[in-house]
């Protein structure tokens, strides 16, 4: 499924100050209820809530080529994660970057954003169990 894109500062800041959020070696997840998300449902052709991620990647990390590797391998780990978990939907999601994500790969950050989504109730298949 084709996510949007969380494209106002404000957003970010507020899933900062008022998310629950989840820090592992590669990334910190954090996750905040979205309000608007009834809006972006009538928008959506098959009038389903959908999840707005943002991916936040510091200059602190390295240049240009090692934030736009870490934001490919960002999305790569979450979308295989997204496929496996079927997480809930309706949420501003914010993946920080971390000092690890240099070194790894995207299992590693798939490994981590399951035990994170697991950890924030975020995936539906926890239910049952």
């Amino acid at each position: 499924m084709k996510f949007r894109a969380i494209k106002e500062n404000h957003l970010y800041h507020k899933a900062y100050a008022g998310g629950k959020k989840c820090i592992t070696k590669t990334v910190a997840v954090y996750v905040l209820r979205d309000w608007h998300a009834k809006y972006l449902k009538k928008e959506n052709p098959q009038k389903e809530y959908v999840n707005r991620i943002g991916i936040s990647v510091s200059k602190k990390l390295g240049g240009a080529v090692v934030r736009n590797r870490a934001k490919r391998i960002i999305r790569a780990g979450f979308y295989e994660a997204d496929k496996k978990l079927s997480l809930r939907r309706g949420y501003l999601i914010v993946l920080a970057a971390r000092d690890g994500i240099v070194s790894a790969s995207s299992k590693n950050v798939y490994s981590d954003l399951c035990f994170a989504f697991h950890k924030l109730e975020l995936d539906k298949s926890g239910e049952n169990s």
